[in-house]
């Protein structure tokens, strides 16, 4: 007669039960929670400010972005479903999101002027800068 010891190593809720309740998991969580706010590159021109929000695998008309009292807000929400039938067994998938990030808009910002554009998973906003925030061009004095 051979004994055999049993090994839970083959069973898989024990592990996701440990890492779970781990002591970071916090930490896991805040991280999970980024993830779902895209990033946001911001630079500045000498003639504007150039926004890049990197939202892959949505559509233009999941965004809105408003301007209020000098705040610029990104906003998109998207739900899909996908159901299938085959034989005697039916399979929905389905998924939604949303994020929202607000920007304080600098007095430069000509508001009138801000447009916006989503191609190839990026969302571009050009802000541009009001006429008397832009450089002067180099003049010279004459001595008198």
């Amino acid at each position: 007669m051979n004994l055999v010891k049993k090994s839970n190593s083959g069973n898989l809720f024990p592990s996701l039960m440990e890492e779970f309740f781990r002591p970071d998991w916090l930490s896991n969580t805040q991280q999970f929670s980024q993830v779902m706010v895209p990033p946001v590159n911001i630079r500045e021109t000498e003639t504007a400010f150039e926004v890049e929000l990197s939202a892959p695998a949505r559509k233009k008309e999941d965004f809105t972005i408003d301007v209020d009292n000098d705040m610029l807000t990104i906003a998109s929400e998207y739900k899909s479903e996908h159901t299938t039938e085959q034989g005697r067994y039916t399979r929905r998938e389905f998924s939604h999101g949303s994020f929202r990030r607000s920007f304080t808009l600098p007095e430069t910002v000509n508001e009138e002027a801000i447009s916006a554009s989503y191609e190839n998973g990026i969302l571009r906003i050009s802000l541009p800068k009001k006429e008397e925030a832009l450089p002067k061009p180099k003049r010279a004095i004459e001595i008198q």
